[in-house]
C-alpha cells in the first residue's frame, strides 16, 4: 500500500515509522526542508513541497496512493489537503489530525475526511475509560460509517454480569468486538462469561449507545 503523509514533524515521522515496519511504502511531505531531508525516516521517500498546492501534489503521484495522512500541526492545512486528495486525485481513505477539538466538526466528508483523529479527544477518553466503570465511553469515531469504538467496564451491579454472551440480544448496529479480561484479550464467542471488571469493547452505531449503557451499565 501507498501512503502518502503530509507533514514529517514528530507525529508525521511516528506514523511513517510504524507504517514501514507494516510493509507499506510510505512518502513524507513537508515545506521545511530540514523535515523533508532524504533519511529523515529510513525507508521513506521525502518530498519538499507546500502540501496544499496542486502541482506539489502531483509531483508526488497523490493518484497512485491508497491512502492519504494529513498530519500537520495546522488544522487548515490538514482540511485543505484532505479535500485535495479526495476531491482532485481521487485517493480513496483519506485520514486527518484534529490539533484542536474546536474544529473537529470540520472534519467529515465535506472536507473530504474520511478518517478524523482529535488526539486531545483520544487522550480524555483514555483518562475517561482508565476511571470509568458501569458507564459508556467513546473512544474512537468512523466518520464514514457514523459508528463509534466504545467501551464499558462491567460493573459489579451491571444486569448482565454473570451471564452468557450468546444470551445478550445485542442492539441493532452493534457489535461486541473483544473482551478485556485482566492480561486477556478474548474475541468473544456465545459460550463466553461476561463478569465484573471485563471491559467490554463494541463498534456501535451512535444513536444505540444510550440503549448499549441501559443495557449494561448500572442495574
Amino acid at each position: 500500500m501507498r501512503v502518502a503523509i503530509a507533514g514529517a514533524g514528530k507525529v508525521g515521522r511516528a506514523i511513517a515509522r510504524e507504517l514501514l515496519q507494516n510493509g507499506h511504502e510510505i512518502l513524507l511531505l513537508d515545506r521545511d526542508a530540514a523535515l523533508a531531508k532524504p533519511g529523515i525516516v529510513e525507508g521513506a521517500e521525502t518530498l519538499m513541497a507546500d502540501a496544499c498546492e496542486i502541482t506539489a501534489l502531483e509531483e508526488a503521484r497523490l493518484s497512485e496512493c491508497d491512502v492519504v495522512v494529513a498530519a500537520t500541526g495546522d488544522d487548515k492545512v490538514n482540511l485543505v489537503v484532505s479535500l485535495l486528495a479526495k476531491t482532485e486525485f481521487g485517493v480513496s481513505r483519506v485520514v486527518a489530525r484534529v490539533n484542536h477539538p474546536k474544529n473537529e466538526w470540520m472534519f467529515d466528508d465535506s472536507w473530504g475526511v474520511d478518517v478524523a483523529v482529535s488526539t486531545p479527544r483520544m487522550l480524555s477518553a483514555l483518562v475517561e475509560e482508565a476511571v470509568s466503570v458501569g458507564d459508556l465511553v467513546r473512544l474512537f469515531s468512523f466518520r464514514q460509517g457514523e459508528a463509534d469504538l466504545v467501551e464499558i467496564t462491567l460493573a459489579s451491579d451491571s444486569p448482565v454480569a454473570g451471564q452468557r454472551v450468546g444470551e445478550q440480544n445485542w442492539p441493532e448496529d452493534t457489535a461486541l468486538v473483544a473482551i478485556v479480561r485482566g492480561n486477556r484479550v478474548i474475541a468473544p464467542s456465545s459460550d463466553d462469561s461476561l463478569e465484573v471488571s471485563d471491559e467490554l469493547i463494541f463498534v456501535a452505531a451512535a444513536h444505540q449507545e444510550n440503549t448499549l449503557q441501559d443495557m449494561l451499565g448500572h442495574s
